[in-house]
């Protein structure tokens, strides 16, 4: 391609981690939308309190559609047709990680090949055989966590992309560079399970129309320390993410023309996808730092009747958060320090659907923090679970509401240290934003 470069585990522990509602909801009907989904490390950033919490209602998961209303529909359980931008191309990197991490993928074959077969180009789809088959037979043990025997039925292995940054990009070709989070592990036998963080270089040609994979390649990525305050969940407590409990997130690229999402489909998968673009746009630093971004994006995924409230409280908590860290409209401090804030969906549950509303319930995974030479301000990771719910209004899906539930944690990943704040500034910036779904 012709690249140009732009270059803790008991009950005791679970009961520890609870928290008592805060003086505040914080939420989108309450205004703080942001400090809810930027983690209850941003909370303590901005107020020192932690995150309310509250039980979240169980729901079956539905069966995935075949399409998302947005132009990327699904084949063999794979998202294809996505647009050919840079986003696209985020996109269809970050849609490959999610389906090659998933506990179908890795522990039935004749899934993963027939995944492979529709996510890889022409040429590269034998070594991308091959190497996926490799990447199963190594997950096994992570998905068996400490039973005799491996269940599919009670896997636990989500995905969730907290950066995306475009190493390489012209009309033939693209090289993406994320940074992801997994949880593996079982349900069934006591050990929680884990978290990882990778580094995922994903090389993509334009082929038949859609973007396809050529060659990928992993290593162990930025390790963020799990929020203090957040203890370990005990195995049995992740049963509502198994498989046929949850969904994985679909990001799709597609955008309007001011670079927010496009609207989305009248059916469930649209709102699950409305609800995944708003924790992961919440979560982003420049819901914090740029004015006229927070307000358009605001104005593109809340509905007119919290709008007003939901602008004014989240100004006030952008302007707390700014002024408490001394960062400038750039997203650094003086010093050079800067803020790191990331939200990614892991996977999400429908409460509740209607026509015209619903409510969704999304597993995140929310780092937040100063990446600058104070190791105290070092960004951490906080695991929550977001209750969105949704209306219908102007042809697509608004936010009334994003209420935090009981956390969800899984175990720190395991003889890995923090690695340095000073890090972290790689993974910060617009540049580094996700797509949406």
């Amino acid at each position: 391609m012709a690249s140009r470069f732009r270059r803790r585990n008991d009950s005791s522990a679970t009961a520890a981690g609870a928290r008592k509602p805060s003086a505040k909801l914080w939420g989108i009907a309450a205004g703080g939308a942001a400090v809810v989904t930027a983690a209850g490390v941003i909370v303590s950033l901005a107020t020192g309190n932690p995150p309310a919490s509250a039980p979240a209602a169980s729901a079956p998961a539905h069966s995935a559609p075949q399409t998302s209303g947005k132009g990327v529909r699904e084949v063999h359980g794979v998202p294809v047709g996505y647009p050919h931008t840079e986003a696209g191309a985020k996109a269809a990197a970050a849609n490959f990680v999610t389906v090659s991490g998933s506990s179908k993928f890795l522990m039935e074959k004749e899934t993963r090949h027939r995944a492979v077969s529709v996510m890889a180009a022409e040429d590269a789809a034998g070594a991308a055989t091959k190497k996926a088959d490799r990447a199963a037979a190594q997950a096994v043990s992570a998905l068996r966590g400490d039973n005799p025997k491996t269940s599919a039925k009670r896997a636990i292995a989500r995905t969730g992309v907290l950066s995306a940054h475009v190493l390489g990009f012209d009309a033939h070709g693209a090289m993406v560079r994320l940074w992801t989070t997994t949880v593996r592990g079982s349900t069934g036998g006591h050990a929680t399970p884990k978290a990882d963080f990778q580094s995922v270089t994903v090389t993509l040609t334009w082929e038949s129309n859609d973007w396809k994979i050529k060659d990928s390649s992993s290593s162990t990525g930025l390790v963020a320390p799990i929020d203090a305050k957040q203890a370990s969940n005990v195995a049995s407590d992740f049963s509502d993410y198994v498989p046929t409990a949850a969904e994985d997130p679909v990001l799709s690229g597609a955008a309007d023309q001011d670079g927010f999402p496009a609207p989305y489909g009248h059916d469930e998968h649209g709102a699950r996808a409305a609800a995944v673009s708003a924790t992961m746009l919440y979560g982003d630093p420049r819901f914090f730092t740029v004015e006229d971004w927070r307000h358009r994006m605001l104005k593109a995924t809340a509905a007119p009747s919290v709008l007003h409230s939901v602008t004014s409280e989240a100004d006030s908590t952008a302007r707390l958060v700014m002024e408490n860290r001394g960062v400038g409209t750039d997203g650094k401090t003086a010093d050079g320090t800067e803020l790191i804030t990331r939200t990614a969906a892991l996977a999400t549950r429908t409460i509740s659907y209607s026509e015209q509303a619903a409510s969704i319930e999304v597993w995140t995974a929310s780092v937040g923090g100063m990446a600058g030479k104070d190791e105290t301000q070092r960004p951490q990771v906080a695991f929550l679970r977001m209750t969105v719910d949704l209306i219908r209004d102007d042809g697509t899906w608004k936010t009334t509401a994003v209420t935090p539930s009981e956390p969800l944690v899984p175990s720190p990943p395991a003889m890995q240290e923090a690695d340095p704040a000073e890090g972290f500034a790689d993974v910060g910036g617009a540049s580094n934003a996700p797509a949406t779904a």
